[in-house]
């Protein structure tokens, strides 16, 4: 009976440091995520998804998308 709980206590040690280790590595992902998208085409998928989810009036819709459109211009000139 002795050596069955040692192999439980085992077993859930086991399972703690794997739940453990599982919210760590969700926290980390969490926290470490940048907002900033990693290049042009990322920025201006970005922007045009803030456009969509923001505007409303089509004449709002079609600024926000040509301000998007300037951006993507700009920051393609700053890599270049």
């Amino acid at each position: 009976m002795i050596k069955s709980q040692r192999g439980m206590g085992a077993l859930i040690l086991v399972i703690v440091l794997a739940i453990a280790g599982a919210l760590g590595y969700y926290a980390y992902k969490t926290f470490s995520k940048s907002d900033e998208p990693e290049n042009c085409a990322g920025a201006f998928m970005y922007c045009m998804k803030v456009c969509r989810g923001t505007t409303t009036e089509a004449a709002t819709a079609q600024l926000c998308k040509e301000g998007c459109e300037r951006d993507q211009a700009i920051c393609e000139r700053q890599t270049k």
